[in-house]
């Protein structure tokens, strides 16, 4: 870097032909994250179109008594659709995108973590949920309801495609999720401008840390259930199946453990966007941040706790029922902190009535409703009494519609100005405001009263002698209400993004890093990456944003040679590296098409080709991979005069090491799950113990044990300074040591389908041996690099992230293994 900075004109130019995406046809190959977040919010709001029509045509055949306009077949398809679409395709997507439009800006970078693995992300969500839309079209959606209860879901009732519609396309969505979790843990914790420690982090910033932590922890299972569940339906293996020693409540199990975790996944990032926007219109500081950091993350352990709610009436023992209730009514408690640091934040300022603080309070009305029918619900008594009925319908409306709807809403509004520059109006948002509002609750505060007057959920027709009628014809019109309101919206968004009035810069006077830059945003958000010290470093600093622009700051060298952001201490903040972030690829692309034609031929029963494209899509992550990894150590970069830092891989602590971390905190899960699976059905599925249990000698045994710590104790050595390269030819062979009998296990197996015993083994067995399969894999392409480019540095990245790997994979593998032949005495 050159001790005169270039001239800040010159210094944009250069920086926009390096960052820009690609126009025409070639955008499909763009990375940037901010284009990325704008397909996930654009996708994501079409699929809430389609859910919202869903929603209309069900309130237009609930809404007299003996409905003829849809059959029950239909309406089944309709209902199943429109929870599936709101909650897989809509919610976390739509979260996710404002995640990732909004956090490297507000981090002071200049991207995500791994801009490539966020476009194959897009890709995956995209692919995914036009599977289940083109089903839907041609009449095979599924039709079970979102929640795919078993037996119902199962080959005997649904022996149609309809169920693996659901089973594989949300799977695929899922992949999804679970990338983009990866990537904003590792951008949240890493990629951050210098001197942003733990505790200057924008509160956003928290709320999507925890919410990503928990789709780690909370997808899994339900990923688990999936493939148990598509298992059955296509080649009989019976974990449902009570007859063979299944249990269908263990896919209620397996799915709640997702499914009310998925509540606070939802409500967490729109009440960070809250906790984001009352300080800006306050002008205030938000009160008792640290009690609200504690709050979140109390938030995101206790969902955990909270799964048996949704099962109060299957007939769990009476223990279990009060302490689930316990801790259901215990979330309230962090829900209430934040609630009053929002009070007490308005209380303390001078509020600015702007279009966006009128739905934050509308926000605020409807979440205090829908947490007080929380309350209500997490009472046993009173929950056996409205389990499955209309009640439950309105409160989980009032919780996630009041919890995230109007926070986006508001948000939408908010960074309006951010998205395209120009500001919105306020008559036409205030009337939408107000269709939006009354409708709402016109629509569902009578569904409380129908459901205390017993009227079922997922029902399409009742008597007229039922009373329900005014009831239900007062929510379908509101129901109508609302998406006249939702139309309102959409023509004053559309219209003011085009016509409104030029934005200045920072209209609301904010004080978070992403209002330091004009709007619309450059491709790369800073020409220099600040300092920061602050929470609301603009309110620190208000003449920042020129500071950044001038060149002032770090990362301002000239001409840039790669994309380049900054990478710090996950605690302290301090500068640690710089990394080199990869440009425009057609990778993501293909491996999510690929990926597509893998789930597609599962779909299909084409196992053959859902085979080939497997190994497709592994061949082209090696691809991948070996396109970004470094061809040995690099030289040391001058990130600001006098200031030299390594390249992030040659670095301990890297985005790559976190990235790995949190793939195997969601691998971890999902063993996790499968061992609570076996378990579950071991203890209390009827028709255990099997005829035969699986006999392993005590040689072979111990021969995979001794395997498994060869492994380990290659990998230890490995990380050795000045290890050579022995060790990863010792880890090879002791991979090939306990998959060679692994192998010979699962060829030993009775019919899996013959019992819920034989199935658990061959998941299980099947689980090490793919894991040792990819461990040689792994190995196969560290020694290729090696004999391509030389000896790779000490410590190199790529030598850590494969001994992670290596190490989870002998660890789950021996906890397996003791599974395995702890249940054989059992008979």
């Amino acid at each position: 870097m050159n001790d005169e900075r270039p001239h800040p004109i010159a210094l944009h130019h250069a920086l926009e032909r390096q960052w820009a995406s690609p126009k025409g046809w070639r955008s499909l190959s763009a990375v940037n994250h901010g284009t990325m977040g704008m397909r996930f919010i654009i996708a994501a709001l079409c699929f809430f179109l389609v859910g919202g029509v869903l929603a209309m045509l069900m309130r237009a055949q609930l809404a007299t008594s003996g409905s003829a306009f849809l059959d029950s077949d239909l309406y089944a398809q309709i209902f199943t659709m429109h929870g599936t679409v709101m909650m897989f395709l809509f919610a976390i997507p739509m979260l996710e995108g404002f995640a990732f439009y909004l956090l490297p800006k507000m981090l002071g970078s200049r991207d995500l973590a791994y801009p490539r693995l966020g476009a194959y992300a897009w890709w995956c969500y995209l692919f995914g949920g036009l599977i289940l839309i083109v089903a839907m079209l041609l009449g095979v959606a599924p039709d079970k309801g979102w929640f795919m209860y078993t037996p119902l879901s199962g080959k005997q009732f649904t022996p149609g495609i309809n169920s693996d519609i659901w089973l594989i396309g949300i799977t695929f969505a899922e992949i999804s999720a679970l990338c983009g979790a990866v990537e904003l843990i590792a951008t949240i914790l890493k990629i951050r401008a210098p001197g942003m420690s733990l505790r200057q982090l924008p509160i956003f910033a928290w709320y999507m840390l925890v919410t990503a932590g928990m789709i780690l922890v909370g997808f899994p299972p339900l990923i688990l259930g999936s493939i148990l569940l598509e298992l059955e339906r296509a080649f009989g293996l019976p974990f449902f199946s009570v007859a063979l020693g299944g249990d269908n409540l263990l896919w209620q199990h397996l799915f709640w453990m997702f499914g009310h975790p998925e509540v606070y996944i939802i409500f967490l990032p729109a009440a960070g966007l809250v906790s984001t926007m009352i300080p800006t219109f306050a002008r205030h500081p938000l009160l008792g941040y640290s009690w609200v950091v504690n709050s979140v993350v109390a938030m995101g352990f206790l969902s955990f706790g909270l799964w048996v709610h949704h099962m109060f009436s299957v007939g769990i023992p009476q223990l279990s029922l009060a302490f689930f209730s316990v801790a259901s009514m215990l979330v309230a408690i962090p829900t209430a902190i934040q609630f009053f640091a929002w009070i007490a934040t308005l209380w303390a300022g001078q509020v600015a009535l702007r279009l966006p603080v009128l739905y934050l309070g509308g926000f605020l009305f409807i979440f205090v409703i829908g947490g007080l029918t929380g309350v209500m619900v997490a009472l046993v008594p009173f929950n056996v009494q409205v389990h499955d009925t209309h009640f439950v319908v309105a409160h989980l409306h009032y919780v996630l519609t009041g919890g995230m709807v109007f926070p986006l809403l508001a948000a939408s509004y908010y960074w309006l100005p951010h998205f395209t520059g120009r500001m919105p109006s306020g008559s036409l948002g205030t009337a939408g405001f107000w269709l939006i509002f009354g409708g709402f609750n016109i629509t569902f505060l009578p569904m409380h009263l129908t459901g205390l007057l017993g009227m079922p959920r997922r029902i399409d027709a009742y008597a007229a002698d039922m009373g329900w009628d005014l009831l239900n014809l007062t929510s379908s019109m509101g129901g109508f209400i609302q998406a006249i309101g939702f139309a309102v919206l959409l023509l004053d968004v559309g219209l003011h993004a085009r016509r409104g009035t030029p934005a200045p810069r920072n209209p609301w006077t904010a004080g978070t890093l992403e209002w330091a830059m004009p709007t619309p945003p450059a491709s790369y958000n800073f020409a220099t990456q600040p300092d920061v010290e602050h929470r609301y470093p603009l309110w620190r600093n208000s003449a920042l944003g020129a500071e950044l622009a001038g060149g002032r700051h770090w990362l301002g060298g000239y001409p840039p040679v790669h994309r380049q952001t900054m990478s710090v201490d996950a605690l302290t903040g301090n500068p640690q590296s710089v990394v080199n972030l990869p440009g425009s690829s057609w990778l993501p692309l293909y491996c999510g098409l690929a990926t597509g034609v893998f789930f597609l031929g599962l779909l299909f029963k084409a196992y053959a080709v859902a085979l080939l494209f497997a190994g497709v899509v592994a061949l082209l992550f090696m691809i991948w991979v070996w396109m970004e990894s470094p061809r040995g150590s690099q030289e040391a970069i001058e990130a600001k005069p006098g200031v030299w830092l390594p390249v992030h891989t040659d670095c301990r602590s890297s985005p790559g090491w976190w990235g790995m971390a949190c793939t195997l905190l969601a691998n971890g899960t999902f063993l996790a799950s499968l061992v609570f699976g076996i378990v579950f059905l071991r203890l209390y599925a009827p028709n255990w113990p099997p005829g035969q249990w699986l006999g392993i000698p005590p040689l072979q045994a111990a021969w995979i044990f001794l395997a498994y710590g060869g492994m380990a104790l290659c990998v230890w050595r490995g990380n050795r300074p000045r290890a050579g390269g022995g060790w990863l030819y010792g880890c090879a062979g002791s991979t090939v040591l306990a998959l060679v009998p692994v192998a010979a296990i699962i060829g030993r197996l009775e019919d899996p389908a013959s019992h819920a015993y034989w199935a658990c083994m061959m998941v299980a067995l099947a689980y090490m041996a793919v894991h040792l399969a990819l461990v040689l894999v792994m190995a196969a392409f560290i020694a290729l690099r090696r004999i391509r480019h030389g000896r790779a540095a000490p410590f190199s990245e790529e030598t850590r992230i494969f001994g992670m790997w290596t190490l989870y994979s002998a660890a789950g593998g021996a906890a397996l293994m003791v599974l395995v032949l702890s249940l054989r005495g059992g008979a």
